[in-house]
């Protein structure tokens, strides 16, 4: 009964006999301990039948299994290891029907295993033969950056589109969300070049209707006029074509202070201005309605600096040794799939 590890519930059985034993009537021991004339009774009778072992929790009555273990094998194995003839996955409807089964009992064991056929994820494994070097340089930059030096996360999101609905918008009431049509108007497009500073969160932009190598080195001319001099400044970037053009290396040879960092290619996870760019597209772009490219420039340049009055830094958790394993983990995967 003293035992911290013991459940409560067998605490309290136990309370009883030890207050039943002092020669306690069984009502007297249900108002002292807060239980029922009844239940006392019943575990003084329990434990006279069996000792300590009645104390415990006996079989409860109930049918009996209508479901063997090999049938229930034989759907988990299914499930896994085959597709129907007429779709790409099983439905509970039609793993019932191949195993004689009924849908409830295919739901219940699909529930016990952890089996969603109608679920698919996608991935992609990066095939640059120096992911490794890079992951560690990216990762690095992340977690121990260098001192007197800023760290930014470049990339551009390039064919941001202008849509107006083709009918009003109608808006949101009790009980009703707020109902758009599903076609559109194009009125253009434009590219919002950003770099987020990992250390604070600040991001600067800059909007620009193409995104070549000549708007590119635009940016990288911004951002060595707004980054203090004195300081370093390291760009994580992808591996898109405007970014080594060779007059921007030659730009790159007549300021020695800037750093390109690339990332792995097919592994744009790794580059955090990514995240920003989906805190953009939900809270700004989804369901925005613009009429031209300028009043879309006007909300996106408007965001941009309400970000930059109570920026949030992005904190990258995982070390380099850790994302490598999950990739090692995934192509063990691939190598043991007969798919």
């Amino acid at each position: 009964m003293r035992r911290r590890s013991t459940p409560q519930a067998w605490a309290l059985r136990c309370r009883i006999i030890l207050a039943c034993a002092s020669g306690a009537s069984n009502k007297d021991v249900a108002a002292q301990l807060g239980s029922t004339p009844h239940a006392v009774g019943r575990w003084r009778k329990r434990f006279v039948e069996h000792r300590i072992a009645g104390l415990g929790d006996m079989p409860r009555s109930g049918g009996p299994r209508t479901v063997t273990d090999e049938q229930v094998a034989a759907v988990v194995t299914k499930t896994l290891e085959s597709t129907p003839k007429n779709a790409t996955h099983w439905s509970t409807r039609a793993m019932a029907k191949e195993m004689g089964l009924s849908q409830s009992t295919v739901s219940r064991i699909w529930r016990a295993f952890g089996l969603q056929p109608h679920r698919s994820e996608t991935f992609k494994l990066s095939t640059d033969p120096y992911f490794v070097d890079k992951v560690h340089d990216v990762v690095g930059l992340y977690l121990d950056p260098p001192e007197r030096a800023l760290v930014f996360c470049v990339d551009e999101k390039s064919q941001i589109q202008a849509l107006d609905r083709s009918q009003p918008v109608l808006p949101m009431m009790p009980g009703v969300p707020q109902r758009v049509t599903h076609d559109y108007v194009r009125a253009g497009t434009t590219t919002l070049f950003a770099a987020l500073e990992v250390a604070t969160g600040k991001v600067i932009g800059s909007l620009h209707r193409r995104h070549r190598a000549a708007e590119f080195k635009k940016f990288l001319a911004k951002l060595d006029k707004e980054v203090p001099t004195g300081l370093q400044v390291h760009l994580i970037l992808d591996n898109y074509a405007t970014h080594k053009t060779p007059d921007i290396k030659k730009w790159l040879l007549a300021h020695p202070r800037f750093h390109l960092h690339f990332t792995p290619t097919s592994a744009s996870w790794l580059n955090l201005v990514e995240r920003w760019f989906a805190e953009l597209t939900q809270k700004k772009l989804k369901r925005g309605v613009h009429r031209s490219v300028q009043a879309l420039e006007r909300d996106i340049r408007s965001w941009l600096a309400d970000w930059n009055e109570h920026p949030r830094p992005f904190v990258w958790t995982k070390t380099a040794d850790e994302i490598l394993d999950k990739v090692a983990a995934y192509c063990r995967r691939i190598s043991d799939s007969d798919h």
